[in-house]
């Protein structure tokens, strides 16, 4: 018998008792959905998270002051002193792997243009921040280094303030009060779009940190030249670990810790979060790979059950086909023909079902998602391996029958 021709009979088999083989294919309907909703979801969370640690860059650290120990208590994080403008310099001085650095003070700022008002996060940075960060300036220019000494009123914003306060008309030279500050807008970022967390990544305006500090945020009494945390970025092919090492060094005779005491500051470095990730995406993809296997071995054996039951319930054809001089292996492919094409069947609905409800998951509740092309073909494989490891046994049976025994039963 050709493949063809036990297609045709397994097909017609299966149309005979249509109910009881959507029950059978139940099982692998369900795991092969499943799975792909997991999948696509953590996929799509994989891919934010990517896009959201590339959008800082990868061989980027950032130092924060850390908490400030007083008669035995702490003040909590950040409470220690804070950097300064020297600090940045001598970072990118006195450590070789450091290619450039840049302080950063943040805050809060009501804008006003042609009588809009919008409120938004204002950032003072040095002139090396946006670089630093792999964001690019789409239209006009960054500001200089001489604009950061000399505390000039200029500003670089994001496109979703030029469409709040200029209606998307050109704005490259135009006029913003920024806490009743004038400032001339010399650039516009490029979109960047909403991060992971839901945050509008473009509502952001960037002046100089020194401007920040004088005119819109107020100095701190302490410290003049203050900066809340630095944006360090590490030489490509640096070793991070050394490069951080040192980095730390300086920070701590810069700030005459002692040695063996704790450091009053913190140093993230972005590969670490790399690493927690993917080691979370390991025991994730573990754990689906597990689901995957209970799911199709539980379908698998739904699907055995009802073959062994078909067996059983058309012995005498069986016998008949043995009589009139079928081949035996002829037996055992037709009724494993009907195992795969149940698997297939109930593998390509679990497919469709599956990439159903991860659209309805990612228009319900916004999340990422993201459907594998290659977790699709590996699903339909697994469920046609299923169909052969499963229904081999009862195909298998059926072919050892004795055609004179199968011609009685009754």
């Amino acid at each position: 018998m050709t493949p063809l021709a036990s297609l045709k009979v397994a097909l017609r088999a299966l149309r005979v008792n249509a109910l009881r083989s959507v029950l059978a294919m139940l099982g692998v309907i369900i795991g092969v959905g499943s799975v792909i909703v997991m999948v696509s979801i953590s996929a799509g969370a994989k891919k934010a998270v990517e896009d959201q640690i590339s959008s800082l860059g990868t061989n980027m650290l950032i130092l924060r002051p850390g908490a400030d120990f007083r008669g035995g208590r702490s003040g909590g994080a950040g409470s220690a002193d804070p950097f300064t403008d020297d600090d940045v310099e001598a970072l990118v001085a006195e450590v070789p792997a450091v290619n450039a650095a840049a302080g950063r003070e943040n805050g809060s700022g009501n804008l006003v243009a042609n009588g809009v008002n919008w409120s938004s996060g204002v950032e003072g940075v040095g002139e090396q921040y946006i670089e630093i960060r792999d964001w690019n300036v789409a239209d006009g220019r960054n500001f200089y280094a001489s604009e950061v000494r000399s505390s000039a009123k200029v500003a670089v914003v994001g496109q979703t303030i030029v469409d709040q306060l200029f209606g998307g008309a050109p704005a490259i030279g135009a006029r913003v009060r920024i806490n009743n500050v004038p400032f001339e807008i010399v650039g516009i970022m490029e979109v960047k779009g909403t991060s992971s967390r839901g945050q509008d990544e473009d509502d952001v305006v960037f002046v100089p940190i020194s401007t920040a500090r004088q005119r819109l945020f107020g100095g701190r009494q302490t410290v003049r030249d203050a900066v809340g945390s630095i944006y360090v970025e590490v030489a490509a092919g640096a070793n991070m670990a050394a490069a951080q090492a040192e980095i730390e060094d300086l920070l701590r005779v810069r700030r005459d810790i002692a040695p063996g005491a704790d450091d009053d500051f913190r140093v993230f470095d972005l590969a670490d979060f790399i690493r927690a990730r993917n080691e979370t995406e390991s025991q994730l993809g573990l754990l689906l790979a597990a689901t995957a296997v209970i799911s199709l071995v539980v379908g698998g054996i739904g699907i055995m059950n009802i073959m062994l039951v078909s067996v059983t319930e058309r012995t005498r054809e069986i016998g008949l086909r043995l009589a009139v001089g079928a081949r035996r292996r002829d037996v055992r492919d037709q009724f494993l023909t009907e195992a795969v094409v149940l698997c297939l069947t109930g593998g390509l609905l679990g497919l469709i079902l599956g990439a159903a409800g991860t659209m309805a998951i990612a228009a319900g509740g916004e999340f990422p998602v993201m459907i594998n092309p290659l977790m699709v073909a590996i699903a339909i494989g697994s469920s046609a391996f299923v169909g052969v490891a499963f229904g081999f046994y009862p195909a298998h049976r059926a072919s050892r029958m004795n055609p004179i025994e199968a011609l009685r039963f009754e």
